[in-house]
Protein backbone atom coordinates (compact mmCIF):
# COMPACT_ATOMS: atom_id res chain seq x y z
CA UNK A 1 0.00 0.00 0.00
CA UNK A 2 1.72 3.11 -0.97
CA UNK A 3 2.56 5.62 2.25
CA UNK A 4 3.28 9.23 2.59
CA UNK A 5 2.21 11.69 0.29
CA UNK A 6 1.80 8.82 -2.06
CA UNK A 7 -0.89 7.42 -0.36
CA UNK A 8 -3.06 10.72 -0.55
CA UNK A 9 -2.21 10.75 -4.02
CA UNK A 10 -3.82 7.32 -4.63
CA UNK A 11 -6.99 8.93 -3.46
CA UNK A 12 -6.59 12.05 -5.33
CA UNK A 13 -6.64 9.74 -8.66
CA UNK A 14 -10.53 8.66 -7.64
CA UNK A 15 -12.81 10.64 -9.78
CA UNK A 16 -14.85 12.12 -6.65
CA UNK A 17 -15.57 11.46 -3.26
CA UNK A 18 -18.15 9.35 -2.62
CA UNK A 19 -20.59 10.30 0.48
CA UNK A 20 -21.62 6.84 1.40
CA UNK A 21 -21.07 2.88 0.24
CA UNK A 22 -24.36 3.59 -0.33
CA UNK A 23 -24.30 5.88 -2.91
CA UNK A 24 -21.22 4.49 -4.49
CA UNK A 25 -23.03 1.23 -4.82
CA UNK A 26 -26.44 2.58 -6.54
CA UNK A 27 -23.55 4.32 -8.51
CA UNK A 28 -21.93 0.82 -10.00
CA UNK A 29 -26.32 -0.75 -10.43
CA UNK A 30 -26.90 2.29 -12.58
CA UNK A 31 -23.77 2.01 -14.75
CA UNK A 32 -23.11 5.24 -13.44
CA UNK A 33 -19.39 4.62 -12.20
CA UNK A 34 -17.30 1.28 -13.42
CA UNK A 35 -16.49 -1.48 -11.17
CA UNK A 36 -12.87 -1.12 -11.45
CA UNK A 37 -13.18 2.48 -10.22
CA UNK A 38 -15.54 0.93 -7.65
CA UNK A 39 -13.08 -1.45 -6.83
CA UNK A 40 -10.35 1.13 -7.01
CA UNK A 41 -12.12 3.17 -3.94
CA UNK A 42 -13.17 0.23 -1.85
CA UNK A 43 -9.82 -1.31 -2.00
CA UNK A 44 -8.28 2.14 -0.33
CA UNK A 45 -11.46 2.06 1.66
CA UNK A 46 -10.53 0.45 5.04
CA UNK A 47 -7.34 2.75 5.82
CA UNK A 48 -4.60 4.82 4.58
CA UNK A 49 -0.92 3.90 5.29
CA UNK A 50 1.02 7.13 6.05
CA UNK A 51 4.06 5.82 7.01
CA UNK A 52 3.72 7.40 10.27
CA UNK A 53 0.01 6.64 10.81
CA UNK A 54 -2.73 4.40 9.63
CA UNK A 55 -5.61 6.46 8.85
CA UNK A 56 -8.91 4.58 10.03
CA UNK A 57 -11.70 5.71 6.65
CA UNK A 58 -14.03 2.81 7.64
CA UNK A 59 -14.42 3.47 11.68
CA UNK A 60 -17.35 5.94 10.35
CA UNK A 61 -19.14 2.87 8.77
CA UNK A 62 -18.64 0.83 11.30
CA UNK A 63 -19.30 3.05 14.26
CA UNK A 64 -20.99 5.94 13.23
CA UNK A 65 -17.99 7.70 14.68
CA UNK A 66 -14.93 9.13 12.76
CA UNK A 67 -11.49 8.88 13.97
CA UNK A 68 -10.17 11.92 14.96
CA UNK A 69 -6.74 13.98 14.68
CA UNK A 70 -5.16 13.92 18.19
CA UNK A 71 -2.59 17.34 18.01
CA UNK A 72 -0.60 16.03 20.93
CA UNK A 73 3.00 14.69 20.05
CA UNK A 74 2.10 14.94 16.63
CA UNK A 75 4.23 17.78 14.46
CA UNK A 76 1.95 20.46 12.32
CA UNK A 77 3.05 18.79 8.97
CA UNK A 78 1.96 15.57 10.10
CA UNK A 79 -1.40 16.64 11.49
CA UNK A 80 -1.83 18.74 8.18
CA UNK A 81 -1.16 15.34 6.57
CA UNK A 82 -3.36 13.24 8.59
CA UNK A 83 -6.32 15.58 8.16
CA UNK A 84 -5.83 16.31 4.47
CA UNK A 85 -5.88 12.14 4.23
CA UNK A 86 -9.11 12.04 5.90
CA UNK A 87 -10.25 14.73 3.63
CA UNK A 88 -9.34 12.63 0.39
CA UNK A 89 -11.25 9.59 1.62
CA UNK A 90 -14.25 8.39 -0.54
CA UNK A 91 -16.51 8.58 2.49
CA UNK A 92 -17.91 11.95 3.57
CA UNK A 93 -17.29 11.88 6.95
CA UNK A 94 -16.59 14.78 9.43
CA UNK A 95 -12.79 15.37 10.54
CA UNK A 96 -12.01 16.48 13.78
CA UNK A 97 -8.30 17.70 14.41
CA UNK A 98 -8.63 18.09 18.48
CA UNK A 99 -6.23 19.56 21.42
CA UNK A 100 -3.94 21.29 18.62
CA UNK A 101 -1.78 23.88 19.10
CA UNK A 102 -1.63 26.90 16.66
CA UNK A 103 0.83 25.81 14.76
CA UNK A 104 -0.95 22.33 13.71
CA UNK A 105 -4.43 24.60 13.02
CA UNK A 106 -2.09 27.03 10.69
CA UNK A 107 -0.69 23.70 8.84
CA UNK A 108 -3.49 21.42 8.94
CA UNK A 109 -5.67 24.79 7.69
CA UNK A 110 -3.11 25.86 5.14
CA UNK A 111 -3.06 22.31 3.05
CA UNK A 112 -6.78 21.62 4.14
CA UNK A 113 -8.82 25.05 3.94
CA UNK A 114 -12.73 25.53 5.41
CA UNK A 115 -12.21 24.04 8.72
CA UNK A 116 -14.22 25.76 11.64
CA UNK A 117 -11.83 26.85 14.29
CA UNK A 118 -13.11 26.61 17.94
CA UNK A 119 -10.71 27.14 20.69
CA UNK A 120 -8.27 24.45 20.21
CA UNK A 121 -10.53 22.44 17.74
CA UNK A 122 -10.78 22.37 14.19
CA UNK A 123 -13.77 20.66 12.01
CA UNK A 124 -14.22 20.11 8.69
CA UNK A 125 -16.92 18.16 6.79
CA UNK A 126 -19.68 18.84 9.48
CA UNK A 127 -22.82 16.64 8.81
CA UNK A 128 -26.33 18.04 8.19
CA UNK A 129 -27.94 19.39 11.13
CA UNK A 130 -30.21 16.82 13.16
CA UNK A 131 -33.15 17.84 15.35
CA UNK A 132 -32.00 16.09 18.51
CA UNK A 133 -31.42 18.77 21.07
CA UNK A 134 -28.22 18.53 23.66
CA UNK A 135 -27.18 20.95 25.89
CA UNK A 136 -23.79 21.57 27.70
CA UNK A 137 -23.79 22.95 31.13
CA UNK A 138 -20.78 24.23 32.66
CA UNK A 139 -19.93 25.26 35.97
CA UNK A 140 -17.65 28.08 35.51
CA UNK A 141 -16.08 30.42 33.33
CA UNK A 142 -12.72 28.29 33.52
CA UNK A 143 -14.37 25.37 32.29
CA UNK A 144 -14.61 26.87 28.76
CA UNK A 145 -12.40 25.41 27.34
CA UNK A 146 -13.45 22.02 27.43
CA UNK A 147 -17.14 22.57 27.05
CA UNK A 148 -16.04 24.54 23.41
CA UNK A 149 -13.96 21.03 22.50
CA UNK A 150 -17.35 19.50 23.27
CA UNK A 151 -19.46 22.06 21.22
CA UNK A 152 -17.04 21.92 18.20
CA UNK A 153 -16.97 17.58 18.31
CA UNK A 154 -20.94 18.17 18.07
CA UNK A 155 -21.16 20.18 15.40
CA UNK A 156 -19.40 18.22 13.27
CA UNK A 157 -21.99 15.55 14.17
CA UNK A 158 -24.44 17.82 12.68
CA UNK A 159 -25.69 18.27 16.56
CA UNK A 160 -26.77 22.15 17.45
CA UNK A 161 -25.89 21.93 21.20
CA UNK A 162 -26.80 25.20 23.52
CA UNK A 163 -23.91 25.95 26.05
CA UNK A 164 -25.01 27.41 28.94
CA UNK A 165 -22.39 29.04 31.23
CA UNK A 166 -21.55 29.36 34.74
CA UNK A 167 -24.26 27.56 36.62
CA UNK A 168 -22.47 26.04 39.24
CA UNK A 169 -23.79 25.11 42.35
CA UNK A 170 -22.34 28.17 44.69
CA UNK A 171 -25.11 30.18 43.31
CA UNK A 172 -27.27 27.01 43.21
CA UNK A 173 -30.54 30.04 42.08
CA UNK A 174 -28.81 30.36 38.76
CA UNK A 175 -29.31 26.58 37.85
CA UNK A 176 -32.82 26.62 39.06
CA UNK A 177 -33.15 29.04 36.12
CA UNK A 178 -33.00 27.02 33.29
CA UNK A 179 -35.09 23.76 34.86
CA UNK A 180 -37.44 23.73 32.07
CA UNK A 181 -34.54 23.40 29.06
CA UNK A 182 -33.10 20.78 31.09
CA UNK A 183 -36.20 18.80 31.14
CA UNK A 184 -37.21 19.42 27.36
CA UNK A 185 -34.18 18.18 25.80
CA UNK A 186 -32.32 14.83 24.87
CA UNK A 187 -29.50 14.59 26.81
CA UNK A 188 -27.24 16.69 28.60
CA UNK A 189 -23.44 17.16 29.19
CA UNK A 190 -22.55 18.62 32.25
CA UNK A 191 -18.96 20.39 32.72
CA UNK A 192 -17.34 20.93 36.28
CA UNK A 193 -14.56 21.39 38.30
CA UNK A 194 -13.54 22.51 42.14
CA UNK A 195 -15.95 19.25 43.95
CA UNK A 196 -17.50 17.94 40.77
CA UNK A 197 -21.18 18.33 42.29
CA UNK A 198 -23.05 19.86 39.55
CA UNK A 199 -24.05 16.73 37.85
CA UNK A 200 -25.62 15.76 41.42
CA UNK A 201 -27.91 18.83 41.17
CA UNK A 202 -28.32 18.70 37.59
CA UNK A 203 -29.34 14.77 38.28
CA UNK A 204 -32.37 15.82 40.74
CA UNK A 205 -33.81 17.69 38.29
CA UNK A 206 -34.35 15.84 35.02
CA UNK A 207 -34.80 12.70 33.34
CA UNK A 208 -32.11 13.46 30.47
CA UNK A 209 -29.18 11.00 30.06
CA UNK A 210 -26.56 13.33 31.60
CA UNK A 211 -22.63 12.71 30.93
CA UNK A 212 -20.53 14.62 33.70
CA UNK A 213 -16.91 15.60 32.18
CA UNK A 214 -14.67 16.80 35.70
CA UNK A 215 -12.30 19.68 34.68
CA UNK A 216 -8.99 20.31 36.15
CA UNK A 217 -10.09 23.67 37.67
CA UNK A 218 -10.32 24.39 40.89
CA UNK A 219 -8.50 25.58 44.48
CA UNK A 220 -6.68 23.92 47.30
CA UNK A 221 -7.41 20.02 47.33
CA UNK A 222 -8.95 20.41 43.76
CA UNK A 223 -5.69 18.15 42.71
CA UNK A 224 -6.18 18.82 38.83
CA UNK A 225 -9.75 17.42 38.40
CA UNK A 226 -9.21 14.59 40.55
CA UNK A 227 -11.18 15.41 43.18
CA UNK A 228 -14.19 16.78 40.89
CA UNK A 229 -13.75 12.75 39.44
CA UNK A 230 -14.65 11.51 42.48
CA UNK A 231 -17.26 13.38 43.55
CA UNK A 232 -19.00 12.61 40.37
CA UNK A 233 -18.06 8.80 40.62
CA UNK A 234 -19.64 9.03 43.57
CA UNK A 235 -22.91 11.14 42.73
CA UNK A 236 -26.25 10.35 44.53
CA UNK A 237 -28.30 11.47 41.58
CA UNK A 238 -29.14 7.79 39.67
CA UNK A 239 -27.25 7.07 36.52
CA UNK A 240 -24.70 9.96 35.73
CA UNK A 241 -22.02 8.81 33.53
CA UNK A 242 -19.26 9.80 33.98
CA UNK A 243 -16.13 10.92 31.52
CA UNK A 244 -12.18 11.52 32.25
CA UNK A 245 -10.45 14.71 33.71
CA UNK A 246 -11.02 17.59 30.59
CA UNK A 247 -12.53 14.48 28.03
CA UNK A 248 -14.84 17.05 26.38
CA UNK A 249 -14.20 15.63 23.13
CA UNK A 250 -15.04 12.07 24.61
CA UNK A 251 -18.31 13.58 26.44
CA UNK A 252 -19.31 14.61 22.64
CA UNK A 253 -19.08 11.22 21.43
CA UNK A 254 -20.97 9.68 24.35
CA UNK A 255 -23.67 12.18 23.20
CA UNK A 256 -23.69 11.40 19.98
CA UNK A 257 -23.72 7.94 20.32
CA UNK A 258 -27.05 8.12 22.88
CA UNK A 259 -28.54 10.76 20.27
CA UNK A 260 -27.90 8.55 17.03
CA UNK A 261 -29.57 5.66 19.19
CA UNK A 262 -32.76 7.87 20.40
CA UNK A 263 -32.96 8.78 16.42
CA UNK A 264 -33.02 4.85 15.34
CA UNK A 265 -35.49 3.65 18.27
CA UNK A 266 -37.60 6.90 16.60
CA UNK A 267 -37.70 6.20 13.26
CA UNK A 268 -38.52 2.76 13.90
Amino acid sequence: MPTGDDGLAAYDAVREPWPSLHELLEGVATGEVATDEAESILRRLPFTHLGFARIDHHRWVRTGLAEAVYGPGKTPEQCAQIVAGFLSSPISAPVVLTRASEDQIAAALARSPGGHVVGTTVVWNAQPQRPERVVIVSAGTGDLLVAEECRATLTAYGYDPRVITDVGVAGLHRLLDIVDLLQDVEVIVVIAGMEGTLPSAVGGLTSAPIIAVPTSVGYGSSLQGRTALLGMLASCAQGVTVMGIDNGFGAACAAARLLSRIRRAAES
